[in-house]
């Protein structure tokens, strides 16, 4: 039940994060939603390993919103990167 709400809650999260970080993305609202689900599985595992959530207690919606903006501009810079010459 914890992975289907952290599923879910990564699909939301994934769409807060495209409206956060405005701008054209290589692969679309399907990506960012996936790096949605990916920011809050790290941020899981990371309140997880730090202590700030319980076992079977599920990221918040604040640290899932940051793990996927983090990846997303992560993404970004490796999936886009800018030319300079």
């Amino acid at each position: 039940m914890h992975v289907l709400i952290t599923l879910i809650v990564g699909l939301i999260v994934g769409a807060l994060a495209k409206l956060v970080m405005p701008g054209r993305d290589p692969g679309g609202i399907i990506v960012t939603m996936l790096l949605g689900i990916a920011g809050s599985f790290v941020a899981g595992a990371l309140g997880h390993s730090l202590g700030w959530y319980a076992l079977g207690e599920g990221p918040g919606l604040l640290a899932s919103i940051l793990g996927a903006v983090i990846l997303l501009a992560i993404y970004r810079l490796v999936a886009h990167p800018r030319r300079t010459w």
